[in-house]
């Protein structure tokens, strides 16, 4: 008879893409946890899974027998965890990755009120543009903006897509004047991510929705798309950004559009994480936390670059 709990250790290890990141996860060293599949791979007489020195992967045989006891696994641990659960408090270390000017739209004050509601719960927060990776850096949940790629992980939403618009302020306008063509952004300071001196081609929606570009320049770049909104209230060019991000500088007339009738789709706001099933309570709340309350702010998260 199989060891149910060599399967669910199997199962775990799958989901987590390594050894040593279900051992962090389940607190089991890694040579335990390799022995269990080992003495499961015994049993059923065949080698469920390919190892290597960096990684690992199933066999024919393993994504078989996968699929045949993962959704098993997870109804047994379901229905241990709430009976568990209903006696717990959220406990221990959230490992957050956010964009590097994250606080700029999520105030301290909201995260000091999170830990003074679970005062068991620490937060370590990875802030950088770059998009980390949830399994090698160990990251619970991904707060990303921008383009959610097809990775296997579960997303929720934050904030919806909108649209990204073309603004500038008016000290700009009335130093270099209103562009009246598409093509005539060639001619102005356009405010891009790269490097300064490059071109850029901005691939937009024009009247009745027909696809239209442009190559633009400008003397100013930054990877965030809140730098570019600096500048572009500072006067330094034009900036393609997300309506959400410039609405309250719209109404105050500190910008104004550019050419309103081209614009850009959004890519609105995501909490990312590794499984959607068996969250520790903590990581769960904080979760809970970004979506109620980034979902009551007027301005889009910068969208990672790349």
């Amino acid at each position: 008879m199989l060891d149910l709990n060599d399967v669910a250790v199997f199962v775990q290890v799958v989901r987590c893409g390594s050894f040593a990141e279900a051992s962090r996860r389940l607190g089991v060293p890694p040579n335990t946890l390799s022995r269990r599949v080992q003495q499961l791979e015994a049993q059923l007489g065949t080698r469920l899974l390919q190892r290597s020195t960096r990684s690992l992967s199933l066999t024919s045989a393993g994504q078989a027998f996968h699929a045949r006891c993962a959704s098993a696994v997870d109804g047994l641990l379901d229905a241990g965890q709430a009976l568990a659960s209903a006696e717990q408090e959220p406990s221990g270390l959230v490992r957050v990755a956010a964009p590097a000017d994250f606080f700029d739209f999520f105030p301290m004050e909201w995260l000091a009120q999170f830990l003074a509601a679970h005062p068991r719960v620490r937060v370590d927060f990875v802030l950088s543009d770059a998009r980390a990776d949830l399994i090698a850096d160990r990251i619970d949940v991904a707060i990303r903006g921008g383009v959610l790629k097809d990775s296997g992980f579960f997303a929720r939403k934050v904030l919806d897509p909108g649209i990204d618009g073309l603004v500038a302020s008016p000290h700009y306008i009335a130093a270099r004047g209103v562009p009246d063509t598409l093509q005539a952004l060639g001619g102005h300071d356009c405010l891009v991510f790269g490097h300064p001196g490059e071109r850029a081609t901005w691939h937009l929606s024009g009247p009745g929705g027909a696809p239209a570009e442009v190559q633009v320049s400008g003397r100013f770049s930054g990877n965030t798309a809140q730098a570019l909104r600096k500048a572009a209230l500072a006067g330094l060019g034009i900036a393609l950004l997300p309506s959400t991000m410039t609405r309250r500088e719209l109404r105050a007339g500190l910008l104004v559009p550019v050419l309103a009738q081209y614009h850009r789709a959004g890519h609105g706001v995501h909490v990312v994480y590794p499984s959607r099933r068996h969250l520790p309570l903590a990581v769960s709340a904080f979760i809970d936390l970004v979506v109620a309350r980034l979902g009551t702010v007027e301005e889009l998260l910068p969208a990672v670059p790349g």
